[in-house]
């Protein structure tokens, strides 16, 4: 009897031990992280010697920290307790009925919104640093990857300059097939379809399917799909 004890001890210890940090450190990742947006800018700026310390610290790791812990939060087996997490900590601006999957990385959270009844299949990629809008009732499959920065290749360092980047608007009822790769500055209709392993560089007019390894050989879908 007690070696069971001790065995589901264990399996519980190696199976929920993130959640369970994740829920006595909640209090702190919230508060370190709205410090971290706070200071953001202010890398080594302040009125004395602690306030350069404590903006240093906070600018320098936070984003070690959140991508730590928004890792974990994903791995999660729990909707409800991932949803917890995403909205109240990482206020991510989530609607009802919104469904994330397993295995999404997340960057700058704050700036995500997703409305009501959208999936994100899992393994998904949301690079938020420029914003992400993700209107009601749009379908991630697995695997779909959104970025809002791009290196620029021009640039002798690769820098990622602000004509590589942009916010990424999704419209309602769009539905994005795997693989899917979406880049900067690009608006996908209302009810479009984008066809699996498109990589999108452009914007998508409503009710169009996009297929093809450039986001080429655009139809039109019906309008009551």
């Amino acid at each position: 009897m007690n070696q069971l004890m001790l065995l589901l001890i264990v399996l519980f210890v190696a199976i929920f031990y993130r959640l369970l940090i994740l829920l006595l450190t909640s209090p702190l990742l919230w508060l370190y992280s709205h410090e971290a947006r706070r200071v953001k800018g202010k890398f080594c700026k302040g009125r004395n010697l602690f306030e350069k310390a404590r903006n240093y610290i906070c600018a320098s790791s936070n984003g070690y920290v959140e991508r730590l812990a928004l890792k974990w939060i994903s791995e999660i087996p729990s909707h409800h307790i991932r949803n917890f997490f995403y909205r109240h900590i990482y206020l991510i601006d989530m609607a009802d009925k919104v469904v994330i999957y397993t295995g999404a990385e997340i960057r700058n959270p704050t700036s995500l919104k997703i409305g009501r009844g959208s999936i994100i299949g899992d393994n998904a990629i949301l690079d938020a640093r420029e914003g992400i809008e993700i209107g009601k009732n749009v379908c991630f499959a697995s695997g779909v990857h959104i970025w809002t920065l791009q290196h620029d290749y021009r640039d002798p360092y690769f820098a990622c300059n602000p004509e590589h980047c942009g916010p990424v608007k999704i419209e309602d009822r769009a539905w994005i097939d795997p693989r899917t790769i979406i880049l900067h500055d690009v608006t996908i209709g209302e009810g479009a379809v984008i066809a699996a392993g498109a990589v999108v560089t452009k914007d998508v007019p409503p009710y169009t399917l996009v297929g093809g390894g450039a986001g080429k050989g655009d139809r039109k879908t019906s309008k009551g799909a």
